[in-house]
């Protein structure tokens, strides 16, 4: 590597560092409030949140890594411009190849490394966060409830007691709401014994109470005076966008269903986009002398909001049949590679020498 490159790469690596630093930072504190909150109101067991954060900070590196490059080649370079260090630069001959390839001295590592997170750490930390959120969020695992608090899960399931023994897996004077499409039941008992906390095959003995089922149709309603009563309770299921995140690359690629060939063509893009914005970022980058060395923090926020919710759209409507899986989420990057060619055509004076 060249003097030229060196000293690019090195400006622009310490502000990769301190940006994907800084996001890391606020998205971590962001979940940890999220979840702790979660915590607090008992839906979510206090020991998971931590992993839960890990795993969402791993899930959102292929997003941070990808802008803490795009802004901070724009930042880096903008500074070269602002200092007149571009223009001594130039005139000593460099040329603009020596800009591009400093930039995928560091794009390119980057890129493969977004890639490698995408396919295989996303969907991995996926699985693991659904898996915690599962076991915690059973309503029967004692550990988590909160007495005299309405412990209410994702599935709308509620668990109210005025006592709770985590040791013993026993409530006492304990309410318990489920609900479905064809009718909602209340038991209320004076002890409720934990006999399986499992999501999958939730089951709990009441002890002395009442049950009321109210059917929604209006022909089946029931109340019950019991003394004994073993319930087994619908298990918690994860729903077909959940999986979809968890699952596999090789799974989604045996897939035909839309859906899953757009989460696929939306990994497989992450790290190929990573590498186009870097590359869009060298133009945009440019800065009169003395015009500030955030002067291009508009232009680059504009791109980045249209390449963002361009993809996510783009995702959207192929998993939609909207449009076809060919190009599908490939035509994002298509367009952006156009953009980047003609960028490059400007930057080595190409039209120029074409239009003569």
């Amino acid at each position: 590597m060249f003097l030229i490159e060196r000293y690019i790469v090195g400006q622009t690596q310490r502000l990769v560092l301190t940006i994907v630093g800084f996001l890391i930072f606020i998205f971590a504190s962001y979940s940890a409030q999220r979840y702790l909150t979660e915590a607090a109101n008992g839906t979510l067991a206090l020991e998971v949140v931590m992993s839960v954060v890990f795993y969402k900070v791993l899930i959102a590196l292929e997003m941070l890594l990808p802008v803490g490059l795009y802004v901070s080649v724009g930042i880096a370079l903008g500074q070269l411009y602002n200092d007149s260090e571009m223009t001594a630069m130039f005139a000593t001959g460099a040329s603009p190849a020596k800009i591009y390839k400093a930039v995928l001295w560091l794009a390119v590592p980057l890129g493969i490394l977004v890639t490698v997170l995408s396919m295989y750490g996303r969907p991995w930390a996926y699985a693991q966060i659904y898996k915690l959120q599962q076991q915690s969020q059973s309503e029967l695992d004692v550990n988590h409830l909160v007495a005299n608090k309405f412990n209410v899960n994702d599935d709308g399931r509620m668990v109210l007691a005025s006592q709770i023994n985590d040791g013993t897996s026993r409530l006492t004077d304990a309410l318990i709401y489920t609900a479905s499409d064809s009718k909602t039941s209340l038991y209320r008992a004076q002890v409720v014994q934990v006999t399986n906390p499992s999501p999958k095959t939730p089951s709990v003995e009441l002890k002395a109470g009442t049950s009321y089922t109210l059917d929604h149709n209006g022909s089946a309603d029931n109340e019950q005076i019991y003394k004994n009563l073993s319930l087994h309770l619908k298990p918690l299921l994860q729903g077909l966008n959940i999986k979809r995140k968890a699952e596999s690359a090789r799974a989604l690629l045996r897939s035909h269903d839309s859906a899953d060939k757009a989460e696929l063509q939306w990994r497989q893009s992450r790290g190929i986009s990573t590498i186009l914005m870097a590359l869009m970022a060298i133009s945009l980058s440019r800065t009169k002398p003395r015009q500030g060395r955030f002067a291009t923090l508009l232009p680059l926020t504009v791109l980045f909001i249209v390449i963002f919710y361009g993809g996510n759209v783009c995702r959207t409507l192929v998993a939609n049949g909207a449009i076809p899986v060919m190009p599908g989420m490939w035509l994002v990057p298509l367009l952006m590679l156009i953009g980047v060619l003609l960028l490059v055509a400007r930057d080595f004076s190409l039209l120029q020498k074409f239009s003569r």
